[in-house]
């Protein structure tokens, strides 16, 4: 299976002037933790990173200190997550017929999540991974009046990875670029597209590390499991 994995991000929202996945997490960047994952995965087999070019040689020290066993691909990133992935895509090789494609900054995915979705991935056309909303939503207006409380047994936090067929998720981006869409994950390109989405159980550890606050909570899970 292969694994796109988008870091070409910034760290505004976790107050630094980096990549974020460029911070320290337990004395080892956070792309480690991410690619350690992909590395004791079974199903991953070659591994492509859209990043900016400024943190190429960053990422090239990461790759050198883990050895890892799989090919790694640096891929040049675009301004936006939609644009990278499109970019990912565009670099796969020509053999790849699905891909998973994973957060960086969800560092806390397990081996076990990405054999579970590139498994699942086997007998559909797209899946994400994600978990039952716990908490009851509101919908509310531009006055933040609330308007509407859904049914939240429907409701579901999508996480990543997420997996599609390649023929498929390019043809969506193509016709997302065509006619403007603006998203911010792959499978909402799928659904616009009339493609089918199916879930896969996420883990509920699975957070993405985007402020201060989830870079503790992470050292903390860490810190559980080992």
């Amino acid at each position: 299976m292969h694994l796109l994995i988008p870091a070409a991000g910034s760290g505004r929202r976790m107050g630094s002037q980096r990549n974020k996945l460029l911070l320290s997490l337990l004395g080892k960047p956070l792309l480690s933790w991410t690619l350690a994952a992909a590395e004791a995965s079974r199903q991953i087999s070659w591994i492509g990173i859209m990043g900016q070019k400024e943190d190429f040689p960053d990422f090239q020290a990461i790759l050198a200190d883990l050895s890892l066993t799989k090919p790694v691909e640096l891929i040049q990133g675009g301004a936006t997550r939609q644009e990278s992935v499109y970019n990912g895509l565009r670099a796969l090789p020509t053999e790849a017929d699905r891909v998973l494609i994973h957060d960086g900054a969800r560092c806390l995915a397990t081996p076990d999540l990405f054999d579970r979705s590139a498994e699942a991935l086997l007998t559909c056309q797209g899946l994400i991974v994600a978990i039952p909303v716990k908490d009851t939503i509101k919908v509310v207006d531009a006055a933040k009046i609330v308007q509407e409380t859904p049914d939240r047994s429907n409701l579901w936090a999508a996480q990543t990875p997420q997996g599609f067929e390649v023929k498929l998720l390019k043809k969506c981006h193509e016709e997302g670029r065509e006619k403007g869409w603006e998203v911010t994950d792959d499978a909402a390109l799928f659904e616009k597209c009339g493609l089918p989405v199916q879930i896969v159980e996420g883990e509920e550890t699975n957070l993405k590390v985007t402020t201060p606050v989830d870079l503790s909570v992470a050292e903390f899970i860490l810190r559980q499991r080992s």
